[in-house]
């Protein structure tokens, strides 16, 4: 508003990486990149630091082959990433905080207090190593960065010819995993081409870095096991050695629950059988080119799917898209959709037929069984969110379109494709455990669902949308996907998210349940009892239920104008 273009899209620019699924943010840098006064050096973000900008670099030329300007900025980040680390454990001086006063009260003696103010400088110096490998606007760190580094430059300096410095990373990152098989092969490779006589040394800061980590984390675990306290060590490669035996139980426990988030593949492919006759198993994870994904067919009939359809023409009057906006993901398709609740609400009222909005109930439901016999049986999977989604082609604005229907992302995490990681932190649905479609129709042009790699643009599998097929898939970083764009006709769907968590669970459903229950029990009633029910129901001293959803509203954090929204308020943003 200040007419100041350039700081205005620095700022865009950095809230969008910190927030790459905000939608109004998306569209004010598309907006920003289509004017003429606006240089490329403008995006830039204010909150990089040093080494994350290097990093980032470095890893971008890693992956396009581009190995001799990989080496640099690899080399810039680590360099930077350690002066970063020593200004971060300088920090940590200072006085003594009390972190809870029953501990205050366990330690009254002075030597006590000095070493509990030890023990929390030096525990402050170990998180450090997490404050670095943080990147800005995130709140979850990077695993072995600082070993990661090592890892990419012992393999880039080996594909420009630099066997010295290849074997100088390798040996450094073996600093950190002695055992590595992959890493001690590549170390004898090392050594035969360089000559056994040829002395390799691991570099001095990285030697360095290592031996004080390791004393300090020596030192911390014995106060923990003789003064009390807790301790999370950040690092994965702490050796099981330094860890004392009465804490070892714990330390298992935690690498357990890690463990359990990259379960091996086979174990995670184990299906259970389908609670239906006649659905089909259309394409499976293998032939899908992926993991935790399935299509089925014939989930629903024809007619069934004609039912569902009209009650979307609900939708299309009603409206029930982003924050009442009718495009919320592209200008060029009208959104329209419809929650559970306010299709019984509409019902109630006499918009629409009552065996349409029950259908609605009953197919989601359905739907529901089959994607939690298949995925996880005997492990109750509960709604999140059900959602029966149009999206119609603008026929005005589809020439020279270039966008999606629905930008590539994650269902329960935020992508981030340059970093190749999936930030499992708010404002994502991190409650999300699995998603699916269930298609109504055809009849119109592109619309289809695809799946990508983590980079959102080397696509993996594609699935074509028809009448009764149903897409399900787990919500996490495995499944990025998309929507291509429809470029003509309307294309509809039931959109459908789980979870395990009981305290997640959809409660307009329960709402809307309980809306059919009693519909059913003035059904059973006596032709007078249930005519005089209406006749209340419709009386002039009471207005109609209203058809709009019951959804409550939550405070919105704001970017300038338009800040990020709470999570229950961005549904419509991951309609499928």
């Amino acid at each position: 508003q200040l007419k100041k273009l350039d700081q205005a899209v620095s700022a865009a620019h950095t809230f969008f990486v910190a927030n790459p699924q905000h939608l109004q943010m998306r569209e004010d840098i598309e907006k920003y990149q289509r004017m003429s006064g606006v240089k490329s050096d403008n995006f830039r973000d204010l909150e990089a630091t040093p080494h994350w900008e290097a990093y980032e670099a470095g890893v971008q030329h890693y992956n396009a082959d581009e190995y001799l300007q990989a080496v640099a900025r690899l080399e810039e980040s680590l360099t930077e990433a350690l002066s970063a680390l020593e200004e971060c454990r300088a920090l940590c001086e200072g006085p003594w905080e009390d972190e809870d006063e029953e501990e205050e009260e366990m330690q009254p003696g002075l030597y006590e207090a000095i070493a509990a103010h030890y023990i929390q400088v030096l525990k402050c110096r170990q998180q450090c190593v997490l404050e670095i490998a943080t990147k800005p606007g995130r709140i979850s760190a990077t695993e072995d960065f600082i070993p990661s580094h090592l890892d990419l430059l012992q393999f880039a300096y080996s594909q420009v010819g630099n066997q010295t410095l290849a074997a100088e990373c390798a040996a450094s990152y073996l600093l950190f995993y002695p055992t590595d098989e992959l890493m001690l092969e590549k170390m004898r490779q090392y050594r035969t081409e360089l000559g056994e006589d040829t002395a390799v040394t691991a570099r001095q800061n990285i030697e360095h870095y290592v031996q004080r980590s390791l004393m300090e984390k020596k030192l911390i675990y014995y106060a923990v096991e003789h003064l009390g306290g807790t301790f999370n060590d950040p690092d994965l490669w702490t050796p099981d050695e330094l860890i004392p035996e009465n804490l070892k139980e714990k330390h298992r426990e935690d690498q357990e629950k890690q463990k359990q988030e990259t379960l091996d593949v086979e174990e995670r492919e184990k299906r259970g059988p389908l609670p239906f006759e006649g659905i089909a198993v259309t394409m499976d994870s293998r032939q899908m080119n992926g993991t935790q994904r399935v299509v089925f067919d014939r989930v629903l009939t024809e007619s069934e799917c004609k039912d569902l359809l009209r009650l979307t023409k609900a939708a299309g009057e009603a409206g029930d898209g982003y924050r009442a906006r009718r495009s919320p993901h592209t200008p060029h398709e009208r959104f329209e959709g419809l929650t559970v609740l306010k299709a019984m609400q509409l019902a109630q009222n006499g918009d629409v037929d009552w065996r349409d909005a029950k259908l609605f109930l009953q197919a989601s439901e359905k739907s529901r069984k089959i994607i939690e016999s298949y995925f996880t049986p005997g492990k109750k999977l509960h709604f999140s969110f059900t959602h029966l989604v149009c999206r119609t082609a603008v026929d005005e604005e589809q020439e020279g379109r270039m966008d999606l229907s629905h930008p590539v992302h994650a269902d329960n995490c935020l992508l981030d494709p340059e970093g190749q990681e999936c930030w499992r932190e708010p404002p994502a649905y991190v409650y999300r455990d699995y998603s699916g479609i269930l298609y109504l129709n055809d009849d119109f042009q592109g619309g289809g669902l695809f799946f990508t790699e983590m980079d959102t643009v080397t696509v993996t599998a594609e699935v074509h949308p028809k009448c009764g097929r149903l897409v399900a898939f787990s919500s996490g970083k495995e499944n990025p996907h998309g929507v291509w764009a429809v470029s003509r006709g309307r294309r509809c769907a039931i959109a459908l998210w789980y979870t395990h968590s009981r305290e997640h669970a959809e409660q307009e459903r329960v709402k809307a349940e309980e809306l059919m229950k009693q519909r059913a029990v003035e059904q059973d009633r006596p032709d007078g009892e249930r005519q005089g029910a209406d006749h209340s129901s419709r009386s002039s001293t009471e207005p109609p239920i209203p058809s709009g959803g019951a959804r409550p509203t939550s405070r919105r954090q704001k970017s300038g104008s338009d800040r990020m929204q709470h999570p229950k308020e961005l549904r419509a943003r991951d309609e499928f």
